[in-house]
């Protein structure tokens, strides 16, 4: 593994790379801990201490935005702003003629789509950061020393709060790209890795504080106070078979055979070549999760507050308290209702993103067929075929990934120790795995490149 190391820093071009991109996530980080002047850190620090179920409802959208939603900073929107613009595109595209061209047109025509993105994410920017800091000032969280006279926020401060938080978001974006071009890996992916891992010390801590107690030391057996070793070998095995089963599927793939059409000039014969048309079995990656987590936060966020306000009606008050139950995170229903979330969004963005009547007609194009099959309609309707099966197996890991964290933290380690839990399965780990995986591939390409072995690849 050193030796490894060693030659990926003695490769000049790879070496700028990797230390541009350490850098730059440096500065993300950097950033992620600069406060707005406008918010009161020990006020907002009590607050987020004593409203456990919110706080961790943030914690688990802070994982999709790539910041802290517990802290107002300049980097207080993260990354989501950019990531749903460009899911609101990706979408577009497929049902909206004028986009659908664009996408066609190859470079140029990404190169159009990305700047209207840039555009729609400042957009969303100006409006969720509004939101954000009107919000912070219903929970009584401002700065008193620049309210006014009447305890509200000058507009000045407002405004420059707005301004900035756009700013930094679209920093963020602007950094993500330069990764991109300049570093090494995908830039926003990185950057919502490097939030996640931020918060692995303070779980190992955690972890370790709960295994040794300073009266009893390291013990078998577990209670309320300390955990057992026997807890920490079952998280050690859990995690990494966990690992293990997310690489299985990410890099999994189902092989159709396909045949090039010969052609015969002269006396020569060209073409009739046997190849491999490669579907990946995780097709959506990590978007299923991310959409179902998201629409069922709404509801529970929603129910959450209603049901503070001590509704009594006789009619009311018994279906918001209801639903509140039905929308708690270890309930038994909200884990059926985030599976049912989990397969219907993976069937529906691998029908956004794969199409196979143009994979058919690529196909056909390129001369190409599949043996058994006619070119065309018959091909399309069993790519097709082959991709709703191997989609329900994709959707069936993602399923049981996503319900690991709340298994472990209800099973094992307890329900207030779920950013814990969340290392072992769910979100988390997927994205964390999936971006390391890429980043293995893409230095892996230079290596090779350079007649170098890759990194998982033995040394004599």
């Amino acid at each position: 593994m050193f030796q490894k190391i060693r030659v990926i820093f003695s490769i000049p071009e790879l070496r700028q790379k990797i230390l541009l991109t350490l850098g730059l996530l440096a500065v993300y980080r950097i950033g992620w801990w600069i406060p707005l002047p406008i918010t009161d850190i020990a006020k907002m620090r009590d607050f987020w201490a004593d409203q456990q179920g919110l706080g961790s409802l943030m914690a688990q959208i802070s994982v999709f935005t790539g910041t802290s939603f517990e802290q107002l900073t300049i980097f207080g929107l993260g990354i989501m702003p950019y990531i749903s613009a460009s899911i609101i595109f990706q979408l577009l595209a497929t049902v909206w003629e004028p986009l659908e061209k664009l996408q066609k047109e190859g470079e140029s025509g990404r190169k159009k789509i990305n700047e209207y993105t840039r555009y729609a994410t400042v957009i969303i920017c100006l409006f969720q950061s509004f939101f954000y800091v009107f919000t912070v000032g219903r929970m009584g969280l401002y700065n008193s020393a620049i309210l006014n006279p009447d305890n509200s926020l000058p507009l000045g401060w407002l405004i420059a709060a707005v301004v900035v938080m756009t700013a930094g978001s679209t920093f963020l974006m602007w950094l993500g790209e330069q990764i991109d071009e300049y570093g090494i890996g995908n830039g926003i992916s990185l950057l919502i890795m490097a939030g996640i891992l931020a918060n692995l010390p303070a779980a190992l801590q955690k972890l370790g504080g709960r295994l040794y107690n300073k009266e009893t030391g390291f013990r078998l057996g577990s209670d309320n106070s300390q955990f057992g070793v026997e807890i920490l070998l079952v998280l050690t095995v859990l995690f990494i078979t966990v690992v293990v089963g997310v690489i299985y599927i990410t890099k999994g793939q189902r092989r159709i055979p396909t045949q090039s059409a010969k052609h015969i000039r002269g006396r020569k014969t060209f073409g009739g070549n046997r190849q491999y048309l490669p579907l990946k079995v995780n097709q959506a990656g990590v978007m299923p999760i991310i959409f179902a987590s998201s629409l069922l936060l709404f509801p529970q966020a929603f129910f959450g507050i209603v049901d503070g306000q001590n509704i009594t009606n006789w009619f009311f008050g018994p279906i918001v308290r209801f639903l509140h139950d039905v929308f708690q995170r270890q309930t038994f229903s909200y884990i059926i209702l985030f599976v049912v979330g989990i397969y219907f969004f993976c069937y529906f963005w691998t029908a956004v993103t794969f199409n196979p009547k143009d994979m058919a007609e690529n196909l056909k194009n390129y001369g190409s067929f599949i043996p058994g099959y006619r070119p065309g309609t018959t091909t399309a309707n069993y790519l097709e075929k082959v991709m709703v099966r191997i989609t329900y197996v994709g959707a069936s890991f993602l399923a049981l990934i996503a319900i690991l964290p709340q298994i472990i933290s209800t099973v094992i380690v307890g329900t207030e120790n779920y950013m814990l839990a969340g290392f072992f399965g769910g979100t988390s780990l997927l994205i964390v795995v999936s971006v390391i995986i890429d980043l293995v591939d893409k230095i892996d390409s230079h290596l090779v490149m350079r007649n170098y072995k890759g990194l998982l690849e033995k040394t004599k």
